[in-house]
């Protein structure tokens, strides 16, 4: 990557993930450029939206707060039954993808912005999110794995594997962690989950060697050749995250019979 970070942003701010991994490359990957636009991605109106701060009515839209792209699925998903508001969802910025497209991910791309930014399918997202929890719920919790280089995908997926029963591995992945019977870390789960292909390339490298299913948040970017279960989302944005691994954790509880207790504050890591 070329170590800018700002492709991936939250809907009303511009904060970013600062980390810079080593393993953040992938041959298949297209190269990333520098994303100036995207700093102001969601923090400016459009242009309706200011032009219309000359009308009569401005006064009264002033505590509406920011405004929202709302164009994020199909027409006819519009009613669909979300797990959250699709408001809610776009104030997280789950939908702001990069500037880069994949053939892997085009199929989780509703449209392209004016600014180039890939917009992705929320309905998908959600349905992804549904589906990835049918199938966690099917393993021991113990035996499910999160990791998560990405600094701010490191809290979300640590509080999810405190609120599923789950392990977690967050920061540098340890090469060896799940091959080297002889390492102290060593461990064998059933499946691992993964807050990107790219910077957690080491957790899906030695997954794939030992022949468990992964499960990755991809954004517009990634290749998913080596992902068993693409959950699309912003994986670059603070909220996107923890809105993702939020709902992802009260949907695998609810799978297993659990009263899902926990809100997303909860989730939220400090900027």
């Amino acid at each position: 990557m070329s170590g800018n970070e700002k492709e991936g942003l939250d809907a009303a701010d511009s904060d970013y993930d600062p980390s810079t991994e080593d393993e953040e490359t992938d041959a298949d990957a297209e190269p990333e450029t520098a994303d100036e636009q995207v700093a102001d991605a969601e923090e400016s109106p459009p242009a309706e939206a200011e032009a219309a701060t000359d009308a009569p009515d401005a006064e009264e839209d002033e505590d509406a707060g920011p405004q929202l792209d709302e164009d994020v699925m199909p027409g006819e998903q519009e009613e669909a039954d979300l797990l959250i508001a699709v408001e809610d969802y776009l104030g997280a910025g789950v939908h702001i993808g990069t500037q880069q497209k994949t053939k892997d991910m085009e199929r989780f791309i509703h449209r392209v912005r004016t600014d180039g930014l890939y917009v992705l399918d929320v309905s998908m997202t959600d349905e992804r999110i549904r589906t990835a929890a049918d199938f966690l719920a099917n393993y021991e919790p113990e035996q499910i794995l999160v990791a998560s280089s990405r600094q701010y995908g490191r809290f979300p997926a640590e509080k999810f594997a405190d609120a599923v029963g789950a392990r977690a591995r967050t920061g540098r992945f340890i090469p060896g962690t799940l091959t080297n019977p002889d390492y102290d870390g060593y461990i064998e789960p059933d499946v691992v989950v993964v807050t990107d292909p790219i910077g957690d390339s080491q957790a899906v490298k030695e997954a794939i060697t030992v022949g468990i299913p992964v499960i990755a948040m991809c954004d517009s970017n990634n290749t998913t050749s080596n992902v068993d279960l693409v959950v699309p989302t912003n994986n670059k944005g603070r909220k996107a995250l923890s809105v993702v691994y939020w709902l992802l954790a009260n949907e695998t509880l609810d799978r297993r019979g659990a009263e899902p207790s926990y809100g997303l504050d909860d989730f939220e890591s400090e900027i």
